[in-house]
């Protein structure tokens, strides 16, 4: 299991955008949840700051292992997340990962992390 916290800079003049493009995640849900399993994500999380005049976002992660790009995926909704990045996300500005010091989860939390193929099928009644 694979749990990141990033921090990545708002393009200037983009904050606009990503309010929109925040909103559009929080309308379009069902097809997010299309997209976590083939990625093998099991909980993302996108928090946003705004510190010294500038904009930034977090992204927060528990992800399993093995699962598949978005830059691989043929989703739609992958594809116009693609473009919101090339759109609102600061290349000049590197990426900050943030150092995970410790989890914490109960135990049937973690183990039912698993990938969707792996999950033992009840019969239906």
């Amino acid at each position: 299991m694979r749990i990141e916290l990033t921090r990545f800079r708002v393009k200037a003049g983009a904050k606009a955008r990503v309010d929109e493009w925040m909103t559009f995640l929080n309308d379009h849900l069902a097809a997010v949840r299309e997209t976590l399993e083939p990625e093998q994500m099991y909980v993302e999380t996108i928090f946003s700051e705004t510190s010294s005049g500038m904009d930034y976002l977090y992204w927060y992660s528990v992800q399993g292992t093995g699962g598949s790009l978005v830059e691989q995926s043929n989703h739609w909704l992958d594809a116009q997340h693609l473009e919101f990045w090339r759109d609102c996300i600061d290349d000049n500005y590197p990426p900050e990962d943030l150092t995970e010091r410790v989890t914490m989860m109960p135990e049937r939390v973690a183990d039912a992390m698993v990938p969707l193929d792996s999950v033992p099928h009840s019969p239906k009644s």
